[in-house]
């Protein structure tokens, strides 16, 4: 029987990270821009909040064009963490939208944040919809790419932690108070194109991208509790400790693979 955790494994990652590497391949001339939103967006609707020269909350194809004067390199992706803003342009509205999210996109002189909002039909249904508000950025903001590594030391660091993290959750025996996680993790291993980058990406860029992405998935799944409780404070604690290394490890690792440069 699949159980929740097991579904959450077939989420979309991270959504800004599709965003960014699409809007950067278009930008790039790589992709056809009629690609771009069916890409970012798969089997979601995907609104944006608050675009320029717009009134109303409208479908992403509509907000898109607001780019196509920036360059890839102008399009950024951004992962902050309580502690870690590196690659935010400042303090401000979006720097704290951004932290609160986890994840924003740098598009020039606006930045664009998701938000998932999950709505009940008449019949009972739940779905959702992701809705991306756009914000002003601070003028001579930095550039996200002088405090980010690049795909080859995010990949060494990537694979320290990991072999690091692997160890402490062996320790700790992970599998006893997680036994559906074999589940989920089985899930996650099956390609479904959510951790393919589009053309212009390099075979490192690709790899670190793939490996990042489901990554990222399975310490969502390990950073829940358990059901029932069967984990107390202290088991809590010791394993946000011992995951805490590879999540930032995973969040440099994606940052680094869709920022990285693109090759005709």
């Amino acid at each position: 029987m699949s159980t929740p955790t097991a579904g959450a494994a077939t989420l979309t990652p991270r959504r800004s990270s599709r965003f960014v590497a699409w809007v950067r391949a278009w930008r790039a001339g790589l992709v056809p821009f009629d690609e771009v939103a069916d890409a970012i967006a798969g089997d979601e609707e995907h609104l944006v909040a608050d675009a320029p020269g717009t009134w109303t909350d409208v479908p992403l194809p509509q907000a898109l064009p607001t780019l196509a004067r920036l360059s890839p390199d102008e399009i950024r992706l951004v992962l902050p963490a309580p502690g870690d803003p590196r690659g935010l342009p400042g303090p401000g509205d979006f720097a704290g939208a951004a932290l609160l999210a986890g994840e924003a996109v740098v598009a020039g002189a606006l930045g664009f944040i998701p938000q998932v909002r999950t709505h009940t039909s008449g019949s009972g249904d739940t779905f959702e919809t992701v809705l991306w508000r756009v914000y002003p950025l601070p003028e001579n903001a930095p550039a996200a790419s002088q405090v980010l590594p690049g795909a080859a030391e995010a990949e060494a660091e990537l694979a320290a932690a990991l072999a690091e993290t692997t160890a402490a959750l062996t320790r700790l025996d992970v599998a006893q108070w997680r036994p559906e996680l074999a589940g989920a993790l089985e899930a996650l291993r099956r390609p479904d194109g959510a951790t393919d980058l589009p053309p212009g990406f390099d075979p490192r860029a690709r790899r670190l991208f793939a490996r990042a992405a489901v990554l990222d998935r399975v310490l969502a799944l390990a950073g829940h509790a358990a059901p029932g409780g069967a984990v107390n404070n202290h088991e809590a604690q010791q394993r946000d400790a011992a995951l805490r290394p590879l999540t930032t490890a995973c969040r440099q690792a994606l940052v680094a693979a869709c920022n990285a440069p693109l090759r005709p």
